[in-house]
């Protein structure tokens, strides 16, 4: 077991690790206590006992987790005979009221059974490897693998929605349509209200926010990597009123689709791969549209040329000849 002291800069990082350890066998009963933080408790093997509030002992069955938290008296012990095998994390921060909203902790003082513990067990590992390497940087790397805890924990928890399930994934699919959010429920067979509360406990967002944040995340791949009008974008993530959507995208994304669309521009050409790359096929950037073919700076778009805009400098193009009508491509 280890514990540790962090720096005020520290505490910027939204997590900090205060304490970790790994044990096992017959261990002594912890508590009565009341902490002011956070722990995470994962008992990977084993059964024992967890009480909060000097309420009824609940039974815990690993693999479990037990969430101790801030201001929570909590009382609890391995069998005497057998023992169980346990890590645990204690942290701190800012980042913990996001979590707590995104639904990352249990809501009630129970054990939570878990399903597996091995990608947790890897998380705090990192974190006691970390701390006997003795880096000047090793709450900062801790404070990552917490955070990796706490998604690994997530995932491992069985009481909870995950991402694959059908019902989120048949209401992204449908987030584009120009529907209402009553409309969403009965596509989905459920009442509104329902809909609702299940979003709520699956990813910490509201129905509507969900829904706009699918539609932007549609709008801005067309924004980077198509020349549709802004008018069209909006259309094809079901807003029949474009003004609505430039205000809503400029709100929310902190640019107007105009303004987002020259900054990508202005990337390095590049996309999205399914797969990672091995190191004999790196990826590459095609020199076509990073130079000119003797090697100097391309020149940029001629004004009122098809797809330049007020302003624009981008270098020209020439694997994207317009059509002869003039549209842009």
């Amino acid at each position: 077991m280890r514990y540790f002291t962090a720096a005020d800069v520290h505490w910027k990082l939204g997590l900090v690790c205060l304490g970790v350890g790994l044990q096992r066998g017959p261990l002594p009963t912890v508590g009565p206590r009341t902490l002011d933080r956070h722990v995470a408790v994962v008992v990977s093997s084993g059964r024992g006992w967890f009480s909060a509030n000097g309420g009824p002992r609940h039974q815990v069955l690993g693999p479990a987790l037990l969430w101790l938290r801030p201001g929570v008296e909590h009382h609890y012990a391995p069998n005497p005979e057998t023992g169980w095998e346990e890590s645990f994390v204690e942290f701190s921060g800012s980042a913990v009221d996001a979590y707590s909203e995104l639904g990352l902790f249990s809501p009630d003082d129970a054990p939570v059974p878990l399903s597996a513990t091995g990608r947790i067990n890897d998380a705090v590992s990192r974190i006691v490897r970390a701390a006997r390497g003795g880096s000047p940087l090793f709450q900062v790397e801790a404070s990552a693998a917490v955070h990796d805890v706490l998604i690994a924990l997530w995932h491992a928890r069985t009481d909870v929605t995950h991402e694959g399930d059908p019902l989120l994934r048949s209401l992204t699919r449908n987030a584009l349509l120009p529907i209402s959010v009553e409309d969403h429920a009965a596509r989905c067979g459920l009442a509104l209200p329902v809909l609702r509360d299940v979003v709520r406990r699956s990813t910490g967002a509201s129905l509507k926010e969900y829904l706009i944040t699918a539609r932007l995340t549609v709008a801005k791949d067309l924004l980077t990597n198509t020349e549709l009008p802004v008018h069209d974008v909006a259309v094809r993530v079901g807003h029949t009123d474009a003004a609505y959507f430039s205000r809503m995208f400029t709100k929310r994304v902190g640019v107007s689709p105009v303004r987002f669309r020259q900054q990508q521009r202005r990337q390095v050409p590049g996309g999205w791969s399914e797969s990672v790359p091995g190191p004999d096929e790196p990826p590459m950037v095609d020199n076509d549209r990073s130079q000119a073919p003797d090697g100097s700076a391309p020149a940029p778009v001629a004004a009122g040329a098809p797809g330049a805009q007020e302003g624009d400098t981008r270098p020209a193009r020439p694997d994207r000849p317009a059509p002869a009508d003039g549209r842009p491509v």
